[in-house]
């Protein structure tokens, strides 16, 4: 053995090895310990929400209203809630928020055991709910950053997509079955419970440990606000993420709406094909985000990629009749949708300096989930007039007309988006 080798042979394996390699900073393994026990509470409730709406209704469009009351606060506050993230540390807000999502779905769980629960219960508290991911969603995604600097990130939101999905995975199947043995209100308390862990983990934290936590002075709102928006709007790197963003967020994330009405009106399956149904896609985003969780950079190769193969998927579920083939197409499109997103996410904020990022993360949740009152209530108005199946595909026509358009956009400012990545690689 020569001596040259000897310190090759030497150096120590990450602890956690790149898949992982997030998990090394231990406010982060806290974060996700916590939010990966709330997150399977959050998807039972999606399930029995969606099922209790039919149930006390039977109206594809009240389903729509529902989704459409639930993420109205995005729409309108998350801009502003940008402005705040920038200005405040961000544990502590995520506490307060997560606080006020605890007592919405300790509220409707204790309305639902007492059997008095009405439809314009769930409205309000879906507007409550609503109220809180409004606030809390920026500033979870600008923390992210904070919690595991800039060469985890890319792990780290990868991780994050998995946790997400893993527990749509775990959340809808023990719900759907859950529910079927016992009934919805077992499925709202537990929810309930579920935050538990996540404010816990929040509390444990090492504020120390924080990386480039250095927030500007507080100025004038309306100047950061637009300070914010002025500087998406005219960084190429940024736009073209906002341009797929924005119709693939409206009209293809409307998961909440688009799976109950598949599972009863098209499949004819219970709240346990329900559960099944979710679960596919989170199996497949699972899958995915392991296999994205390994690479060290996003690459705008797998944003289209991921864009397309997401429409192409979702083009497929409006086309099926059977459980078993649905089931597939959705795997594969929980795939797509991972691959896109966590590209998405990264190269957005990779290419967003410090001070700006809870303003322009603000913006991309706007487009994602605040865009979701709009294509959920469209989803529910046509399906309603047109049948399930054609709203499904005239929401997958949209998405990819809106990927034909990032894709132009890409292209003619190809130079300048690369020009961007590199700097903000670097920063």
């Amino acid at each position: 053995m020569s001596e040259h080798s000897a310190p090759e042979l030497t150096q120590p394996r990450p602890l956690f090895g790149d898949t992982f390699r997030a998990m090394r900073n231990r406010n982060y393994r806290l974060y996700f310990t916590g939010q990966s026990i709330s997150l399977s509470g959050t998807w039972m409730q999606t399930i029995a929400q969606a099922l209790l709406v039919l149930k006390i209704t039977d109206s594809k469009l009240a389903l729509g209203t529902v989704t459409l009351l639930q993420f109205l606060p995005i729409t309108l506050f998350v801009l502003f809630a940008g402005v705040i993230a920038d200005r405040v540390p961000k544990r502590n807000f995520i506490l307060a928020t997560q606080a006020l999502a605890m007592s919405q779905a300790l509220i409707l769980a204790a309305l639902v055991w007492s059997g008095r629960v009405e439809l314009w219960h769930v409205y309000v508290l879906a507007l409550v709910l609503g109220l809180a991911n409004a606030f809390e969603q920026p500033t979870r995604q600008a923390f992210v950053v904070e919690m595991v600097g800039k060469d985890d990130l890319m792990n780290a939101v990868a991780l994050n997509s998995g946790m997400f999905n893993g527990a749509r995975l775990i959340g809808p199947g023990i719900g759907g079955l859950l529910i079927a043995a016992f009934g919805l209100k077992w499925a709202f308390l537990l929810n309930g419970i579920s935050f538990v862990p996540v404010i816990a983990s929040l509390l444990m934290m090492n504020m120390t440990q924080l990386h480039g936590v250095n927030r500007k002075a507080a100025g004038n709102p309306i100047a950061e606000f637009r300070e914010g928006l002025s500087y998406a709007f005219r960084t190429p790197a940024v736009l073209v993420i906002i341009i797929l963003v924005a119709i693939i967020g409206t009209f293809g994330y409307n998961f909440t709406v688009m799976l109950p009405l598949l599972a009863r009106y098209v499949l004819h399956q219970g709240s346990a094909g329900l559960g099944f149904m979710t679960a596919a896609v989170g199996l497949g985003a699972l899958v995915s985000a392991l296999a994205i969780a390994g690479r060290k950079s996003a690459t705008k190769e797998m944003l289209f990629a991921g864009g397309a193969g997401f429409t192409i998927m979702l083009a497929a579920v409006a086309t099926s009749h059977w459980l078993a083939v649905t089931l597939l197409f959705l795997f594969l499109l929980g795939i797509a949708n991972t691959a896109f997103a966590a590209t998405a996410n990264t190269s957005l904020q990779i290419a967003t300096p410090d001070h700006l990022r809870g303003r322009v993360m603000s913006l991309y949740m706007l487009l994602f989930a605040g865009s979701t009152p709009i294509g959920g209530f469209l989803t529910g108005f046509m399906a309603e007039h047109l049948g399930v199946q054609t709203a499904i595909a005239i929401n997958a026509s949209a998405c990819a007309v809106g990927v034909a358009a990032g894709l132009a956009y890409y292209v003619s400012h190809r130079t300048k988006i690369a020009d961007t990545a590199i700097s903000g690689a670097l920063a």
